[in-house]
């Protein structure tokens, strides 16, 4: 990761930004789908430390159950940070010490042992998607969708040098053949982008379980109806209806300005998961 979020920080107004906290609201469901009776999704939910994460485990069954949680294990360690730069770089530690651990076992088994993640990082009123693999991060702002991630996909890559219309990408053999993903390599590859949060901003990351069957446009109707819960619990639904042929995992972050100070993080504050059906309210604030 060579670029970072801004190092200097907007003070919002206020006379002593330490005295202030980030506001979120959010919710966030997994569900193995209709199809798998394995759940190989894992999500985190940090607000308290600024970090929201998505992984989808790779390597069948168990491998990705446990390739997933690796990933998302890895980053519940990151803790407090004092900055954006070094926010990132616990970041970047975490997922050199799950690339090792998930190359290890790969090695080990002689099979492939990988995971894709998209991660959501806050600081101050400054964000980082940073992502590998296919899972997605998407903001809602002003009524409208914009995809933060870019898929690391054999299908992105077609459809990038236009050797597939976009129709074409739909139906396409290997549209689900990764590029990139944590584990498979014995240096991550990872992709970043950055930007100032606004008051009302929506983020959703979620697996592809999602994306296979909702498109964007519903996505941002979800997520502006009722709070960050309700819109997870909608669009893990939706694809429930829809056959949800893969497991599905949905975080929803809405970022709703300034607040007073926040206590010091406890337990409650951090919710990993991975498995079976599984959902988590967090209604919490982040250092200023």
């Amino acid at each position: 990761m060579t670029t970072a979020m801004a190092s200097e920080h907007h003070q919002v107004g206020l006379n002593d930004p330490a005295e202030y906290a980030a506001a979120f609201d959010v919710g966030a469901t997994s569900h193995p789908g209709r199809v798998r009776q394995v759940n190989e999704d894992s999500y985190l939910v940090a607000p308290a430390n600024g970090i929201f994460a998505v992984a989808d485990g790779m390597g069948g069954h168990e491998a990705g159950a446990l390739a997933s949680a690796t990933v998302v294990q890895s980053l519940e360690t990151i803790g407090t940070a004092v900055s954006a730069a070094d926010l990132l770089a616990r970041l970047e530690d975490r997922i050199l010490r799950a690339n090792m651990a998930l190359h290890e076992i790969a090695t080990q088994r002689g099979k492939i042992v990988g995971s894709t993640v998209a991660i959501l990082l806050t600081f101050e009123d400054h964000f980082a998607c940073v992502w590998s693999g296919d899972s997605r991060i998407y903001r809602a702002r002003d009524g409208a969708i914009l995809q933060l991630s870019r898929d690391h996909t054999e299908v992105r890559d077609l459809l990038e040098r236009g050797l597939l219309t976009p129709e074409e990408a739909k139906v396409w053999p290997r549209r689900n053949v990764i590029t990139r993903a944590i584990g498979v390599r014995a240096e991550p590859e990872l992709e970043l982008e950055h930007g100032s949060l606004v008051p009302g901003d929506v983020f959703v990351i979620c697996s592809d379980g999602l994306t296979g069957h909702v498109e964007d446009h519903e996505i941002l109707a979800c997520v502006g109806r009722g709070g960050a819960q309700q819109a997870t619990d909608a669009l893990v639904e939706l694809t429930l209806e829809r056959g949800a042929t893969d497991n599905v995992t949905v975080v929803v972050v809405r970022f709703e300005g300034v607040a007073a100070k926040r206590p010091a993080p406890d337990a409650s504050d951090t919710v990993v998961i991975g498995g079976t059906r599984q959902r988590s309210n967090a209604r919490a604030e982040t250092m200023q």
